[in-house]
C-alpha cells in the first residue's frame, strides 16, 4: 500500500502533492496530444481528397503539420506548463484573459480577425465538450487542486488542467502553424472528436489517484445513474399526445410557471375566492394538470366575459345560438387545412393590419371555408372552446406583431403560422400552459430569428431563407401529428446554433473594438497632457511646436498603446520633447555655435518614421529644425524654417453616437446616487436590459463587457452589435427617465400571452 504524504490540518500550500498532480496529469496530456497529432495529417489527406476547390490548402496543411509537429507538441506543453506554474504560485491563470489577449500584437488595438475569433470559439466549443461529458470528475479535481494549492476555489476558467486551459493550449499549439481558416478548424474538431475522450480518462486517473492520496476522500461518492433517454420515437409519439414529460412544469409550484400565469392566477383565484390559506391552483401534492387546468378554465371564463367587448352587437346577434350546431372538430380542420394550404386575401391582410382584430378576421374565415365546403352558415356555429382557441391564437400574433420588432418579411413569415397554431390549439390546448410543448418552442425559435432581421448580412439573409424552408415544410406537412413541430423545432435549433456563434463572433470584435478605443482614449488623453504641459509659457518657434503638435504627438500616443505608461519608447519620448525644449532655451539665451539637436537624432528620425517620413524626408525635416534653433541662436527669426509636408496619419476614429444614446436633460449622472450605480456595476455579463428611445420603441441590449479601465458598459443587441456604452451613473439617469428597465423573455410566445392576457384583464399586474 502507498504511503500517504502529509496533509496539512487545514486547505493550504502542499508540494508533495502538487508535485504527485503535475505527474499524473501534465505528461500523459502532452503525450495524448502528441499522439492523437501524429494521425491528423492522414486526416487532412483524406479530407483533401473530397474538398474540391479546396484541395490545395488542405494538402498544404498536412504539410505544414507535419514540418511543426515537434513545435506544436512543445506549444501545448508550455502552456500547461506555465498554468501548472501559476497554481503553484497560489495565483491561478484565467484561461479567457490568455485567449483573450492571444493574437493583439504588439499595439494591442487592431482588431482581432474573424479567422482568429473563429478559432477562439472552436477551442471554447471544445473545452464545453470535455465539461459535459466530465462534469462531476472535473467539480472534484476543481476542489482537490484548490484544497492542496492553498487557493480559496478553482473553477472551469483557472484549473490549469481543466477543459478551458487544455482548449488555450490547443490554440496556442496551432498558432505556429501557417494554416488556413478551414485547416485550423478542422484539426481543433479533430481534437474535440479523438482528443476530448482520452483527457476526460486523465482526468479520472488524477481524481483517483489524489483519492488514494487522501485528498478529501469524502467527495469521491459515485452520482446516481441518471435513466437513458427516451429513442426519438417516443418523444415524437409524445409530442403528438401534447405531452412534454421531460420539463414539464409543475404548477402547484408558482416558481415553475410562466410569468404571466403566475400573475393571471394569482389576480383570477383571488377574483372567485380560491386563494384561501396561500392555495395557488392545487392542494399540497397535487399534480401538475390540476395547475394546468385551473389556468385553461380561467382563460376560458375570461374570454367569454370578454368577449362581448371584442365583437360587434352585429356578429355577436345574427342567429340564436340555440338554432345551430357547433362545427364538429372533422370540419374545423377540413377548412382549417384549406386556409392553411391557401390562405385568403383578406386573412393575408388583417396579419399586416393593426386596425383589424386577426381573432375575428380567423373566425370569419373559418365560418366562410365551412359554407365553401357545403355547410349551411345559418345551421353552424362555432363551439365555445374551438372559438376560445382561436381568439386565443388570434390575439397572442397580434400581441406578437405588435410588440416586437417584425417589420416586411419577417412579419409576413410569422404570420403564415397563425392558422397552423390554430389547428395546434384544437387539437391540445396544453400548448398554452406548457412552456415544452413543441409547437411553443419553435415559435419562440422562428420568432427569435425574425426579430430585428432585416437582411443586411449573408448571415441574416441565411437565417431568414432557413426560417421560410421551415414554415414552407410546415405548411406542407403539418396535418394532425403535432410530431412535425417537434422534428422541424431540432432542426432549426441546430441551425440557429450556427448562427448564434456567429453572433457571438461579432459580440466578441465589438468587445474588441470597444477595448481598444478605450486604451485609445487613455493614450490620446495622457499625450495631449504631456503635449499641453510642454506647451505652457512662451510660445514655441511655429517648426518645434508643429513638430511637438504632430508627429511627436502621434509617435507618445502609440507608444502609449503598445507599452502602457511605463514603457520604455514612452520615456524615451518624453525625453527627446524636453531634450528639444531644452535645447530652444539655449537658444533664445543666444548660444552660438552649439550642435543643436546632436543628441537627439536618433530619437528625431524614429519620431518621423512613426508618420512615414523616411530617408531624405527625415533629413530635410530635422535639418528646419536644427536651422530654426541657429535663427533663433544668431536673433535671425527670418531664417528660421517651416517643417515640410509631413504624410497624412490618423488615428482610428471614435464611434459614432450609440443607437441607445440619449440627450440627460437636466439630470446629470454626477448627481447619483452611489447605491443605485452600485446596483449597475454588480451586474452580471449576459443581463439583458429594455432600451427604450423616445418614441417608445424598445429594443434589447445584452450586457457583453465591463471596462476596466473606464467602468463603462459594453451592450450588444441580439445581432451582437454595439448598442450602447454607458457608465453605471448614466444608467441610472435613464432608468430615472423611463428609458430603461429590466429585460424579461420567456419567450416569444409567454411575453405575447402576458400582452393578451393584459388586454383581456388590465388588472392583472404585468411582469417586467
Amino acid at each position: 500500500m502507498m504511503s500517504q504524504p502529509h496533509l496539512p490540518e487545514r486547505p493550504g500550500h502542499n508540494p508533495e502533492l502538487l508535485a504527485l498532480a503535475r505527474e499524473a496529469a501534465l505528461p500523459p496530456l502532452s503525450a495524448t496530444f502528441a499522439r492523437v497529432l501524429a494521425g491528423f495529417d492522414d486526416a487532412l489527406f483524406d479530407r483533401a481528397e473530397t474538398a474540391g476547390a479546396s484541395q490545395l490548402v488542405f494538402l498544404d496543411g498536412m504539410r505544414e503539420l507535419r514540418r511543426r509537429r515537434e513545435d506544436i507538441t512543445a506549444r501545448f506543453g508550455a502552456h500547461l506548463q506555465q498554468a501548472w506554474a501559476a497554481l503553484e504560485a497560489a495565483a491561478p491563470l484565467s484561461a479567457e484573459a490568455v485567449l483573450a489577449q492571444a493574437g493583439q500584437g504588439d499595439a494591442g488595438l487592431s482588431l482581432v480577425s474573424e479567422h482568429e475569433l473563429e478559432s477562439r470559439l472552436a477551442v471554447r466549443n471544445f473545452a464545453a465538450v470535455v465539461l459535459r461529458e466530465w462534469k462531476p470528475v472535473l467539480a472534484r479535481l476543481d476542489r482537490r487542486l484548490a484544497w492542496i494549492s492553498g487557493v480559496e476555489t478553482l473553477d472551469i476558467d483557472t484549473n490549469p488542467i481543466g477543459p478551458e486551459h487544455i482548449g488555450v493550449a490547443v490554440h496556442e499549439a496551432f498558432g505556429v502553424c501557417d494554416l488556413a481558416a478551414e485547416v485550423r478548424l478542422v484539426l481543433i474538431k479533430l481534437c474535440e472528436r479523438e482528443f476530448a475522450v482520452q483527457v476526460g480518462r486523465i482526468y479520472r486517473e488524477v481524481d483517483e489517484r489524489l483519492a488514494q492520496a487522501g485528498v478529501m476522500p469524502g467527495i469521491s461518492q459515485a452520482p446516481p445513474q441518471r435513466p437513458a433517454a427516451a429513442p426519438r420515437a417516443a418523444r415524437a409519439a409524445d409530442a403528438e399526445a401534447g405531452m412534454a414529460q421531460d420539463g414539464e412544469e409543475d404548477f402547484s409550484d408558482p416558481q415553475h410557471a410562466p410569468a404571466w400565469a403566475r400573475r393571471f392566477t394569482e389576480r383570477w383565484a383571488r377574483h372567485r375566492g380560491e386563494l384561501q390559506a396561500g392555495n395557488h391552483g392545487g392542494h399540497e401534492g397535487e399534480p401538475s394538470q390540476g395547475g394546468q387546468n385551473m389556468i385553461l378554465e380561467a382563460l376560458h371564463e375570461l374570454l367569454a366575459q370578454t368577449r362581448h367587448v371584442r365583437e360587434d352587437a352585429t356578429a355577436a346577434a345574427r342567429v340564436a345560438v340555440g338554432q345551430q350546431r357547433p362545427l364538429s372538430q372533422h370540419e374545423m380542420m377540413s377548412v382549417l387545412s384549406l386556409l392553411q394550404a391557401t390562405p385568403t386575401a383578406t386573412l393575408r391582410a388583417a396579419v399586416g393590419d393593426q386596425s383589424e382584430s386577426l381573432a375575428q378576421r380567423l373566425k370569419n374565415e373559418v365560418i366562410s371555408g365551412a359554407t365553401r365546403l357545403g355547410v349551411d352558415p345559418g345551421q353552424a356555429r362555432l363551439d365555445p372552446q374551438d372559438e376560445d382557441a382561436i381568439d386565443l391564437v388570434g390575439m397572442l400574433f397580434d400581441v406578437m406583431l405588435d410588440e416586437r420588432e417584425l417589420e416586411g418579411r419577417s412579419r409576413e413569415l410569422i404570420g403564415r403560422l397563425v392558422v397552423p397554431f390554430v389547428k395546434v390549439a384544437l387539437l391540445d390546448r396544453r400548448m398554452f400552459v406548457q412552456k415544452t410543448h413543441p409547437a411553443r418552442r419553435l415559435l419562440n425559435s422562428l420568432a427569435e430569428a425574425c426579430e430585428g432581421n432585416a437582411g443586411e448580412s449573408q448571415a441574416e439573409r441565411a437565417l431568414m431563407g432557413k426560417v421560410e424552408e421551415i414554415i414552407d415544410r410546415l405548411i406542407a406537412e403539418f396535418n394532425e401529428n403535432l410530431a412535425i413541430f417537434l422534428t422541424l423545432e431540432e432542426e432549426f435549433r441546430e441551425f440557429l446554433a450556427q448562427h448564434r456563434r456567429r453572433i457571438e463572433i461579432a459580440e466578441r470584435r465589438a468587445t474588441e473594438t470597444q477595448r481598444g478605443q478605450e486604451k485609445l482614449e487613455m493614450a490620446r488623453s495622457r499625450a495631449q497632457a504631456e503635449l499641453e504641459r510642454r506647451l505652457q509659457g512662451a510660445p514655441l518657434p511655429a517648426a518645434i511646436e508643429a513638430f511637438l503638435r504632430q508627429p511627436w504627438n502621434h509617435h507618445l500616443t502609440m507608444s502609449l498603446l503598445r507599452e502602457g505608461d511605463d514603457g520604455e519608447a514612452v520615456g524615451e519620448a518624453l525625453a527627446l520633447a524636453d531634450v528639444l525644449l531644452e535645447e530652444v532655451a539655449e537658444a533664445r539665451r543666444h548660444v552660438v555655435g552649439k550642435p543643436w539637436l546632436q543628441s537627439v537624432q536618433p530619437g528625431l528620425r524614429k519620431v518621423f518614421a512613426s508618420v512615414g517620413l523616411h530617408g531624405e524626408g527625415s533629413v530635410g525635416a530635422i535639418d528646419a529644425l536644427h536651422d530654426t534653433l541657429q535663427a533663433i541662436a544668431e536673433a535671425r527669426p527670418e531664417l528660421e524654417r517651416a517643417l515640410p509636408e509631413l504624410p497624412q496619419v490618423s488615428l482610428p476614429t471614435p464611434p459614432t453616437q450609440d443607437p441607445a444614446a440619449l440627450d440627460l436633460g437636466e439630470a446629470r449622472p454626477e448627481s447619483v446616487d452611489h447605491a443605485d450605480a452600485a446596483r449597475f456595476r454588480a451586474m452580471d455579463i449576459g443581463t439583458w436590459l429594455d432600451f427604450i428611445d423616445k418614441d417608445g420603441k424598445v429594443q434589447a441590449g445584452k450586457l457583453s463587457w465591463v471596462s476596466p479601465i473606464s467602468s463603462r458598459l459594453l451592450f450588444v443587441n441580439r445581432r451582437g452589435i454595439r448598442f450602447c456604452v454607458a457608465s453605471p451613473e448614466e444608467l441610472v439617469v435613464m432608468e430615472r427617465l423611463g428609458r430603461l428597465r429590466p429585460h424579461v423573455d420567456d419567450g416569444a410566445f409567454d411575453s405575447a400571452m402576458q400582452g393578451v392576457i393584459n388586454r383581456l384583464d388590465p388588472q392583472t399586474p404585468t411582469v417586467h
